[in-house]
């Protein structure tokens, strides 16, 4: 039995069929799933072979599947582009809360997934939800932020920074559905659906069709509060609006990529804010430094819809007051940073010299979303802690920090005025960024590794905040923190920052491959670094340690011990009574 498996095997990979025919029945949502009632889903069965309708049972709890999921089933006998048979049902919802055991059989082959489905109360707990999200951010990044915006004294530290300073704490799982090391793409959709998905797929289960945006959907808190409240809506980023994170509350995609696609999806929903960078994805191909193959004008098209747009800061912070629906895009990509926009310069600052900070965005956010008298969800993501953490360029990083951290502060007191607003304070996913000591350019030698204090010889750094705002003077003074990464490509450490652009540690090479950027290679300071990643990667990776989250307010006392990340979901949707 066993040669003839083999001949079989053989024969089929021959034949070039083996790719599509040899995987298993695969049923969305996936097993172990944890959903609410009345949430709308996709339901899909995809067979392991070309099979008859009516050789094919799918049941839930021992019936039908259509006498719990309601809705136009389509049987595809060969799916688009595969050689098996698939099942779908779009926009289903459950009703009732409860185990559910979903069981497919075929003439040659099984599959059973279960289900918890639960539910909400009837009334909501909290008028408002502010979901504060600093996309990469890790207990490295919130320990340098601590020490360079508030200082330690005698072990000490001078103050707590304000997402510390809340009463609710847990540690957050990240992983996906298809890997433990995930992106922001389905971190963050996990936040926006309650339900897990896979690596760049946005509010959807990725399945084995080649097209990117017919997948099988799980509905976004924005279209449940669109579709069950009259609530208000507001998605805030200093990264492309397009962006995986931003576009979690909106998006239905496999491809995070399809950004042009994503603008389209955010005027299907219409949150009545949007801030960001990313304005090339809005223009038609016919503009200078559009991003679109097509001729759609978003900007016109927001506009038409009431909008308000502002392009700086002086705008924001002008005309926020005076709307009832705002787009704002501040860059063609992502924005810069606090400490380029503050000190250095670098970047592209002085082509957009007039950005606002994160909590201009907040408060011109805010500013509009309170004017709904039935509350607002906002989504407000500090997105370059993350774009600065994968060049491994930790001082932009961590002063995007230290910024997030002030709308946090910001955050929590209009939480003091509004205590029936929901905060929640955490990242999408984590870097593997350690503060290890102190680097001292005073000390002796040219071996820039001997500069480096540990343990007692670390000492303290001597950052300055002599204008009491919470941020060094400068960021790169002569005694800094020694910070370093733990999964990293070749590079050459330099033991400092660089104020004309971000740091680039690697390059490709003739062959493809990744190998230390040899720009830095002649700074005094500089001596190589062996990467510990596969030489196709040019940067540094998410890793896989937990989040910290923490909350206050409104059903805020559910963050707690351990958690999986569509938790904060499920957390979210209770506040809201978005189950009933």
């Amino acid at each position: 039995m066993k040669s003839k498996k083999i001949v079989a095997s053989v024969a089929c990979a021959l034949a070039g069929m083996c790719a599509m025919n040899a995987q298993a029945i695969e049923i969305y949502p996936v097993d172990h799933a944890r959903f609410m009632t009345n949430a709308r889903f996709d339901f899909k069965v995809e067979l392991d072979d070309v099979t008859a309708r009516d050789k094919v049972t799918v049941e839930i709890n021992g019936k039908n599947f259509n006498q719990t999921l309601s809705g136009k089933d389509v049987w595809m006998e060969k799916e688009e582009g595969v050689e098996a048979s698939a099942l779908i049902v779009r926009g289903v919802e459950i009703k009732n809360p409860g185990q559910y055991t979903v069981t497919v059989k075929t003439p040659n082959s099984s599959k059973t997934v279960n289900w918890d489905v639960y539910t909400t109360g009837d009334k909501p707990k909290a008028k408002n939800v502010i979901l504060l999200l600093a996309d990469g951010l890790s207990v490295g990044h919130r320990t340098a932020a601590r020490i360079l915006s508030k200082g330690v004294t005698n072990g000490m530290y001078n103050a707590p920074l304000a997402m510390d300073n809340m009463p609710h704490m847990a540690l957050l799982g990240t992983s996906s559905v298809d890997t433990i090391a995930a992106d922001s793409a389905n971190t963050a959709s996990a936040y926006m659906t309650g339900h897990k998905s896979s690596v760049n797929a946005l509010g959807v289960y990725a399945d084995r069709t080649k097209a990117s945006q017919d997948d099988p959907k799980q509905e976004t808190i924005a279209e449940l509060i669109r579709r069950k409240t009259k609530m208000a809506v507001g998605v805030v980023s200093d990264a492309e609006i397009e962006d995986a994170t931003p576009a979690s509350v909106v998006a239905h995609t496999r491809k995070r990529s399809d950004k042009a696609d994503i603008v389209g999806m955010f005027y299907n929903v219409k949150p009545e804010v949007i801030l960001g960078g990313g304005s090339a994805y809005f223009l038609p191909k016919s503009t200078a430094g559009s991003k679109r193959k097509d001729d759609i004008n978003y900007i016109e098209k927001f506009t038409q819809a009431g909008y308000t747009l502002v392009t700086d800061r002086t705008a924001l912070v002008e005309k926020a007051g005076a709307s009832d629906k705002l787009l704002g895009l501040f860059h063609t990509g992502n924005m810069d940073g606090w400490v380029d926009r503050h000190q250095w310069k670098g970047n592209t600052v002085k082509k957009f010299p007039n950005q606002p900070d994160l909590t201009d965005s907040f408060h011109a956010a805010v500013k509009v979303l309170e004017k709904n008298k039935d509350g607002f969800f906002l989504m407000l993501e500090a997105g370059l802690v993350d774009k600065y953490s994968h060049p491994l360029d930790w001082a932009r990083s961590v002063g995007d920090t230290i910024a997030f951290d002030k709308v946090v502060e910001a955050a929590q007191k209009y939480c003091d005025e509004h205590p029936d607003t929901l905060l929640i304070v955490t990242g999408d996913h984590t870097h593997s960024i350690s503060v290890a000591g102190t680097v001292d350019d005073n000390k002796p030698g040219n071996d820039w590794r001997e500069k480096v204090g540990v343990y007692a010889n670390a000492g303290y750094p001597n950052y300055e905040d002599k204008d009491k705002d919470g941020f060094p003077d400068d960021f790169n003074p002569s005694k800094r923190l020694a910070v370093f990464f733990g999964a990293h490509p070749d590079y050459y450490e330099t033991y400092r920052s660089f104020p004309d652009a971000t740091f680039n540690p690697a390059v490709q090479n003739e062959k493809g491959q990744y190998v230390a950027d040899a720009r830095y290679k002649d700074v005094p300071s500089a001596h190589f670094v062996e990467g510990n990643l596969p030489r196709s990667e040019s940067q540094g990776v998410h890793t896989v340690d937990d989040l910290v989250v923490t909350a206050r307010g409104p059903n805020a006392d559910q963050i707690r011990g351990f958690m999986n990340s569509t938790e904060i979901f499920r957390v979210m949707a209770e506040a809201l009574a978005l189950g009933r």
